[in-house]
Formats: C-alpha cells, structure tokens, sequence
C-alpha cells in the first residue's frame, strides 16, 4: 500500500514537472532601439497571431429579486423614467444579468485563461472566437484570491498564444494590452510596461501586478499584455480609476503566476496552498542595521504546531531563500509559498543572528474551516480572527468576528450577498466572536430567516440568511 501510494505522488510530481499546457516563447530575446530611414516601425506581424488567440467570454446569471421589489420595478412610474429593460432581463422568480470580458486560449484542444471575476457565479458562458464562432464553455475551476479562472470549449487545432517568462519584464518594455471585449474584434492599446511587483494594491489577496499605461478597456480584463514580439506576460486584470476612465494604471497578473495557478486548476480543478504557520513583515530601513543581508522576510510570529515551529523557526528570524530563491519582502515569500501545493518539501535558508541556517520544511495546507448548511451558508470558508488572520487581512484588533475568507461561485453564501473579506459581526441581537458562537446562535435561533450583521470595509451591512 504504501509502494502504491508512493508511487502515485511521484506520478502525480511527475505529471506536474512534465506539463505542457502552454506554449513558451524563446528566452533568447534582445531589445533595439528603432533606426532611422525610410522605413515604419509596426507590431504588425509580432502580434498578428497573438491576436486570434484572445476571445470573448459572455456570461449570464440569474439574479433572484424579492417580490416587493419586483413589484416596485415594474411600477409604470418606475419603468417610464428607467426603461423595460433597467437591471437585465426579468424572468420569473428573478432577473438575468450578462457581462463581457476576455480570454486566452492557451492550448489547441479549448482551455482558456481568463480572469475569475469575468466567470465568477455565472450560470452560462460562451467564446466568440475570431468574431465568427460561438462556443458554450465549461467552467474548469476559479481562483478568487489571484483572479484566475479556466474555462474550456470543445474543439481542436485553435489558435495559442505564446507565453513569455516574466521574471524577464523590465521597465520601460513596450507592451500591448488585447482584448475582445464585444465579441466584434480584438481592442489593441499600446504602452510600456511602469512598474514591476505592484501589491498592496488591494485588488487581490495575492498580487504581484506588472503596472502599465496601456489602456485596459472595460471588457479587456482576462485578455493578454504582451511584449513587442507578441509573447503573453500577463493577463489584464485591472485598472485603478476613481471615474472608471484610463488613468494610466492598469495592472496584468504576471504571466508566471497566471500559468502556476491555471495548470493546477487544470489538473485539481480547484487550488490548494501550501502554509508556513508563521506571521511575517518586510525587512525595513531601520532594521537592516542588525541583519547582514538586506532583503528577505522577517519572522515575527509562529503558530505552534506547524511547519515553522517543528523545523526551529524562531521571532526575528530572516528568510532569505525558498528552494534556492531569493525572497525579496514578505509578499514575496507570501506568493512562493502560495504557489507549492500542501505537503511539499521545501528548503529555506534564513539568517539568524547574522549567520545563514538552512531547514527543511514539510508544508502544511491553510487552516480553515469549510462549512456547510448543517453549520452556515454554503460555500463560504470562514476563519477566526487570530493574530496571524488579523496581520494577514490588515484587521483592526477593535474588531471582533468571524473573518469569510472564500465565497464560492454559484453558492448558496454568494447568492445571499456574501463577499470575501466581510466579518461576520452579529446575528440578529447576538454579538460573534467565534465560530463556536455561529454553530450556537444558529441551533439556538432555529431556522427562521435571520439578519446577519457584516463589517465590509469599516461599514456595517445587514444580510438576510435562511437555512435550505
């Protein structure tokens, strides 16, 4: 039994090392200056294949809307100044919304890359491809905390886009954002890419944003920036605008993260991410004085029990490298870290005391408790607010709760208004400070309807929450 077993992790290992979902572009680049003469500089021919291998994805998704206020929509009065057709589609029990944004195919058979927030609680997707051919997709997996989603269409021998390595990007690179926003073309703006690294952003809870000025248009996010030779090194994902208007700042998930997360959704469908146990802050100016090294991330907590505490990891402890990787800061190592599956062998150089240790780490997975409709609404993750989840998700220690870290697509915890990130404050006139508390009021309260009390970004919001 256990040969069995081995044998099926070093097959799986093995199957991981070996796959080839995506076409790589040559590292053997070089950059040129364009010359002068009689000739016009064009990307023409560097992104003409490029090009047909970003889509349109649609999608739609039923809304349900309370009798009151269906009623209240369908007021004459109401539908003069708004129109028939004000908030999507009415159907019976409900309304139907649909979005547009983009995607990449990244194999010949019909998987492709978009963004988790163009399919996320979609009941129907569909792929235009080349403007002509329509395709109803499947849903492969979603990864709200990178913005990664798969979806796949049946077919064979369709276009694929090249992707580049992007711990090559540099500053200054000349990029093109491509999209496919209204299924009609593909929308090519042109930039440089401004910033490499980008987090903190707020966007996602893992980010390491390339920064560019070329324009991300609504309906562009889940297409591809690529570099001047036509090469994908990052998926659209966003831009920051106070009038949803270009400001000059969009950002792209690195094409290195994108492929991480969508070959695991590929093999797993869903994603699973290794877990150090320690809590950890950058290595700041006024540090550096008492360390050798002048990057890396600090420890400053460890949670008993896991990885870091039984492989001697001690407060103030500085880790300099993950499997012979330099970590840079502290979301550095956060995405590194993110990015093994649990139960991975690492090795980690740290300082300490300024000398260079090296431990051999066996990864845990993240602690959470997934819930069901025995407990709470379905599809939500919830987690206590300790230190660690608090320093994490930059959490007031004034606010008491029960932290939602992950709201899945189509569940019952989303239909209801959930989002990740919202603190579970109170149900009805209970105050909640754990989940022992929820699994309490919940059996204390029955299963009557109930006004659940949330913290969303310093506001308070009221849901209501039933049993089914």
């Amino acid at each position: 039994m256990k040969k069995f077993i081995l044998l099926s992790i070093l097959l799986t290992v093995s199957l991981i090392a070996k796959t080839t979902l995506f076409t790589d572009a040559s590292d053997i680049t070089k950059r040129i200056t364009p010359q002068k003469g009689n000739a016009i500089l064009s990307y023409n021919e560097s992104i003409k294949d490029v090009r047909e291998a970003v889509v349109n994805v649609s999608t739609s998704k039923k809304i349900k809307v309370s009798q009151e206020l269906e009623q209240f929509m369908q007021h004459p009065l109401f539908r003069e100044f708004f129109g028939d057709n004000f908030g999507g589609q009415r159907e019976k029990g409900g309304r139907r919304t649909h979005s547009l944004g983009s995607g990449v195919i990244v194999t010949k058979d019909g998987y492709i890359l978009t963004n988790s927030h163009v399919v996320s609680g979609a009941d129907e997707i569909f792929v235009n491809v080349n403007g002509d051919d329509e395709y109803k997709a499947k849903l492969i997996g979603t990864d709200p905390k990178t913005d990664i989603a798969v979806i796949k269409i049946k077919g064979k021998d369709f276009k694929v886009a090249k992707f580049a390595n992007s711990a090559n990007v540099k500053v200054g690179d000349v990029v093109f954002a491509i999209g496919n926003p209204f299924g009609v073309g593909s929308s090519i703006t042109m930039g440089i890419v401004s910033a490499l690294n980008k987090s903190r952003v707020g966007i996602n809870q893992y980010e390491n944003f390339i920064q560019t000025d070329a324009s991300i248009n609504p309906g562009n996010s889940g297409g591809a920036l690529v570099d001047s030779r036509g090469a994908v090194v990052g998926i659209n994902s966003a831009i920051l605008s106070r009038s949803g208007g270009n400001n000059g700042i969009g950002f792209a998930i690195p094409s290195n993260m994108a492929k991480n997360i969508a070959s695991r959704l590929i093999l797993h469908g869903k994603i699973q991410r290794g877990y150090l146990g320690v809590s950890i802050s950058d290595l700041t100016k006024s540090l550096k004085s008492v360390y050798k090294n002048d990057k890396g991330a600090i420890v400053v907590d460890i949670v008993k029990g896991d990885a870091a505490d039984l492989a001697g990891l001690k407060r103030g402890d500085l880790i300099l490298k993950i499997d012979e990787k330099f970590i840079k800061n502290a979301t550095d190592l956060k995405n590194k870290i993110a990015s093994y599956q649990p139960d991975t062998n690492i090795e980690l150089i740290y300082e300490r005391d300024k000398k260079e240790y090296t431990a051999s780490f066996i990864l845990g997975s993240q602690n959470k408790i997934k819930n069901n409709n025995s407990s709470f609404a379905n599809g939500l993750t919830l987690s206590n607010l300790d230190k660690q989840t608090r320093e994490q998700f930059n959490i007031p220690s004034n606010i008491q709760g029960v932290l939602i870290t992950e709201v899945e697509a189509g569940s019952d915890g989303e239909e209801f208004g959930f989002l990740e990130g919202d603190i579970i404050v109170q149900i009805e006139d209970i105050e909640v400070a754990s989940i022992k508390d929820i699994k309490l009021i919940l059996k204390k309260l029955g299963t009557e309807p109930k006004r659940v009390y949330i913290d969303r970004d310093g506001y308070i919001l009221i849901k209501i929450y039933e049993e089914r």
